[in-house]
């Protein structure tokens, strides 16, 4: 199933979403799927006019493919501009991720600061692109578009406290309005930053996920490139602290994010 189908699926019916192993991850699936899919069913409950603004994402334990899934949301409170809501997603009995979200009206303000700039890089066409690989990348990476254009890819010894490049999605029948939840699948396709310090492979994943959107998303496609840049903040432990921020190809901030990632090695 192609993206744009995987979200159907969840619209159509929230409590009994099943992920092929097509989308996985080692023994999960692909987190930015799952994130996404929680967005949708959280989103579905939000009143028209208030545009998530962030999500706050724990992912318990892996989602495994091939076994249903219910995305269970919650309206915590909703307030005159802004709405607060809470998602468990629910596997064989067992949480596996928890979301919580904050929706919220635009509202009148004296304060405007730009944005954070966009980083220089190296033309789409000139970077390299991450191939999907049977058996050797994961699985769900058929489905996106990956191009290093900062730092080096996973396991290449490449210690640099940066990395990123472009990404898209692909696969899709036709275009697609790039929304939130395209955004969610796009930033997490990324592997942890702390992978390319390392000379040969081994696990790491994501274990809390913070995004804040900047709103009103602009418009763009699905087959629109959009720019990543990944900073380490700190790592030691099988810990990794990563802050990360999405442009689009013109240099508009999309989203702002934070992660701590494990790695075993």
């Amino acid at each position: 199933m192609i993206f744009s189908e995987m979200l159907e699926a969840v619209r159509r019916d929230p409590d009994a979403v099943v992920i092929p192993a097509e989308w996985g991850q080692g023994r999960a699936s692909f987190g930015g799927l799952v994130a996404a899919l929680a967005f949708e069913a959280m989103r579905a409950k939000v009143p028209q006019g208030r545009p998530v603004r962030s999500l706050a994402i724990t992912f318990v334990g892996p989602v495994a493919p091939d076994v249903p899934v219910s995305f269970q949301a919650e309206v915590l409170r909703e307030g005159k501009a802004v709405s607060q809501m809470s998602l468990r997603a629910v596997q064989d009995g067992q949480v596996v991720t928890v979301v919580q979200g904050s929706f919220g009206a635009s509202r009148p303000s004296a304060i405007a600061v730009e944005a954070l700039a966009a980083p220089q890089i190296t033309p789409v066409e000139q970077c390299q692109e991450l191939p999907y690989v049977r058996n050797v990348t994961p699985e769900f990476t058929r489905f996106l578009a990956m191009r290093w254009g900062i730092g080096g890819m996973p396991f290449s010894n490449t210690p640099s406290r940066q990395m990123g490049g472009w990404v898209r999605l692909r696969g899709e029948r036709e275009p697609q309005a790039l929304s939130e939840a395209h955004v969610l699948a796009l930033v997490d396709a990324w592997p942890p930053a702390v992978l390319p310090y390392l000379k040969s492979p081994a696990p790491g994943s994501s274990l809390t996920w913070t995004i804040e959107f900047v709103q009103p998303l602009h418009t763009l496609s699905s087959e629109d490139w959009c720019l990543y840049r990944a900073d380490i903040e700190h790592a030691r432990d099988g810990y990794g602290h990563v802050a990360a921020a999405m442009w689009t190809a013109a240099g508009e901030l999309i989203a702002l994010s934070r992660q701590t990632v494990t790695v075993f090695a």
